[in-house]
């Protein structure tokens, strides 16, 4: 069967390679593709991920059996929609679906009228009137969030009254994410441990991942600017078995039903980012495809062949299929070009090592014409090792990303210490 990936990154990559590992799949193909995926697959790096037309005619030209479209844009704009109209079996949510992600307006409207666990919020459709309420707001910090997709950096926590005053302009005057920040949502400051659970939904079943937490600070101790995520582990141990279950009752299922109550089935991956507060689980943000780089230790845990997922997913009866998962620990550093997440240098050729027993996820390369790999982004590189035990897992990562250069890489130190300090902390 021949298998488009739709997408760039490190998540892309990640399910490329388990893709690869289906005896059903007999060719890959990807639009745009990266260094990394170039190496197992097709690549038309030519083609952008959003210009769906010219997707559909490069999958018919290529005979393309099924598709996965994994990045947000192309899914919000209607990739499901335009590729099954064409006759192309796809695996993730249509357009009405993915809205779950593409507007934080309607997620959280939807968390309040189905009674989903959340933080509480406004939403707001004009500086004036968010100002105004943000003046007379004095719990902080708090959060700043546009409505709309910006990159992954559309969520701003605000420590102070005078931040969240510039958030706001900067969102909704400035259009520092263009027509995202038409509406913005201000909502309550949650702490406690975050969880990110990753799960595969059939509009009906809702079936969770393995959990796994994300550090998204560029450095060391949560420092320095948001990033799209420097690393990750899985399984996540503050995710115990009771929580997973109050999870799956007050969140997990309730949500499915409220998208299918919607006239929304969701179908696909769907990413539940969550805080553990001292009040229970709550919904941070819902996602409508895979993590990024959660899914660099999710999927080398899965023990059962994705491709037969991804179709029991797009005919209904995931409620019919065992899901294995390995019993082993995660762990994915990602490598970084230096000045990352703001401006940075690319086009530097990179030196891999020689450790087989990681894994390396392409985000940020290209592949020249002599076969040369060079960086090509600000995450650059997510390395991935697994480990009976989370400190085995986190020693094997360390040690296969030091053994790889380029110019001016950087990498967290600490990815991994928090979850190895699991029930040594409290929280409030």
């Amino acid at each position: 069967m021949n298998v488009l990936i739709i997408g760039s990154g490190g998540r892309e990559h990640t399910i490329a390679w388990a893709l690869a590992q289906s005896p059903a799949v007999t060719k890959l193909f990807a639009v745009p593709g990266n260094g990394g995926m170039a190496q197992i697959a097709t690549c038309a790096p030519d083609i952008k991920a959003t210009e769906l037309e010219k997707i559909r005619d490069y999958a018919l030209a290529h005979n393309v059996e099924f598709a996965v479209p994994a990045a947000d844009d192309p899914l919000c704009l209607g990739a499901v929609d335009v590729l099954e109209a064409a006759g192309i079996p796809c695996f993730g949510p249509n357009k009405a679906a993915a809205v779950i992600e593409g507007s934080k307006v309607f997620s959280k409207n939807l968390m309040q009228k189905y009674h989903i666990p959340t933080a509480a919020y406004e939403v707001f459709d004009n500086a004036a009137a968010a100002l105004v309420y943000l003046e007379g707001y004095d719990t902080y910090p708090v959060v700043v969030k546009a409505d709309g997709l910006a990159l992954g950096k559309g969520v701003i926590i605000a420590q102070t009254k005078a931040e969240a005053l510039a958030a706001v302009t900067e969102i909704m005057e400035n259009k520092k994410f263009g027509g995202s920040g038409n509406q913005i949502v201000v909502e309550e400051f949650l702490s406690g441990p975050e969880v990110s659970v990753l799960s595969f939904a059939d509009g009906k079943t809702v079936v969770p991942m393995v959990s796994s937490m994300d550090h998204k600070r560029a450095h060391d101790g949560d420092k320095g600017l948001n990033t799209g995520g420097m690393g990750t582990i899985a399984p996540n141990p503050y995710y115990t078995p009771d929580i997973a279950a109050q999870c799956m009752r007050t969140i997990f299922r309730p949500t499915i039903d409220a998208m299918a109550a919607e006239g929304r089935p969701f179908k696909g991956c769907l990413y539940f980012g969550l805080m553990l507060t001292p009040n229970g689980p709550k919904v941070i943000e819902y996602n409508c495809r895979f993590g990024d780089p959660e899914t660099q230790v999710v999927l080398p845990l899965l023990g059962t062949d994705l491709l037969e997922i991804f179709w029991a997913v797009r005919e209904e009866r995931l409620a019919g299929l065992e899901i294995r998962w390995k019993a082993a620990h995660a762990c994915c550093v990602v490598l970084a070009s230096g000045g990352y997440p703001e401006a940075y240098g690319s086009g530097y050729p990179i030196a891999f090592g020689a450790d087989e027993e990681a894994l390396v996820f392409h985000a940020g390369t290209k592949r020249l014409a002599d076969g040369t790999i060079v960086t090509a982004g600000g995450r650059v590189l997510g390395v991935t090792a697994l480990g009976d035990t989370l400190q085995a897992a986190v020693v094997n990562a360390y040690a296969a990303a030091d053994t790889i250069r380029f110019r001016d890489a950087f990498c967290r130190r600490d990815i991994g210490q928090r979850a190895l300090g699991a029930g040594t902390e409290s929280f409030s």
